[in-house]
């Protein structure tokens, strides 16, 4: 479980197919406070820690990660938003994330609010989003402004802005998107009263 409140940026400074399998090597700031076993939100996907080497980590996908998220779209060289679980009994600074990656979606608009950015991003997935509702995108807990379907906007503050990889975002970025966790319930116990 996770908050969607993004720690520090990090590294990947290497990639490994085995099999239908990628391992991907992180360098963090983060890296001596891991150990084996542990999960750690990448872009908001939910990864183990497999190998612990100095600065860096490694953490391994299957295809079923690869195909649902943009781990596939990782290079070296790539910078990722990285967040540790959370601890029972601290404070709840987002919103509850589980670190499971619905689907990507695509920014379509970055507009300049003179001291923020507003973020529009694109989704073929039945999911709707709310207005004032939680989104997370690429793992980070925000607020959505509009909303209609297959397509929402975020605003950034400065602080989001430089310490996430949201200011390396352009036309075309592919992100993760996770729904907020209260809404995919409730939309799934709609269905089934229709059903």
């Amino acid at each position: 479980m996770f908050t969607g409140i993004i720690e520090t940026l990090g590294t990947i400074v290497a990639i490994e197919k085995d099999q239908s399998n990628v391992h991907f090597t992180v360098e963090s700031t983060i890296t001596h406070e891991l150990k084996i076993d542990q999960s750690v939100a990448h872009n908001g996907c939910c990864l183990t820690v497999v190998k612990l080497d100095g600065d860096s980590y490694v953490v391994t996908a299957i295809q079923e990660t690869l195909d649902k998220t943009n781990l596939s779209d990782w290079e070296v060289g790539s910078k990722v938003n990285l967040e540790r679980c959370m601890l029972l009994g601290a404070r709840l600074d987002g919103h509850i994330v589980q670190g499971h990656v619905d689907t990507t979606a695509t920014c379509s608009a970055i507009e300049d609010l003179n001291g923020s950015w507003k973020y529009t991003f694109h989704y073929d997935f039945d999911q709707p989003t709310v207005a004032k509702g939680s989104i997370t995108v690429n793992g980070v807990s925000l607020t959505v402004v509009d909303s209609e379907k297959g397509l929402f906007s975020v605003c950034i503050i400065p602080y989001t802005q430089e310490h996430t990889n949201f200011h390396a975002f352009k036309v075309g970025t592919k992100i993760n998107l996770e729904f907020d966790i209260i809404g995919k319930y409730v939309a799934r116990l709609m269905e089934q009263h229709k059903a």
